[in-house]
């Protein structure tokens, strides 16, 4: 029996299942230390499905923090036709690479 969930972080939605190897925004921590997201949205476990409204109360996903990196740059250009105005800005996004190690609903 498979455990699946979606969760929520950093405005943004991801499914894990225990053992997965998710990469989320930019999470506070070092490697190995444990962290926990609070915000789960729907939990399947088998055939039955629990979904929140907008969260499930009391349930909880925990991972552990396996690397913190960036995204590949991307370039932004600002450009202005005929006034010689030209503007050349790199970024890349802070990540971080989180294993799930359980699913408590």
């Amino acid at each position: 029996m498979s455990e699946t969930a979606i969760f929520e972080t950093g405005a943004k939605q991801f499914s894990a299942a225990v053992g997965d190897i998710v990469r989320v925004p930019s999470l506070a921590g070092t490697a190995g230390e444990a962290v926990t997201f609070d915000k789960v949205m729907v939990v399947r476990k088998g055939s039955e499905t629990v979904a929140g409204r907008p969260y499930i109360e009391g349930a909880q996903i925990a991972g552990e923090i396996v690397d913190q990196g960036h995204d590949k740059k991307i370039v932004v250009f600002n450009f202005k036709r005929r006034t010689t105005y030209r503007k050349k800005n790199g970024h890349r996004q802070p990540h971080t690479v989180v294993r799930i190690t359980g699913i408590q609903a």
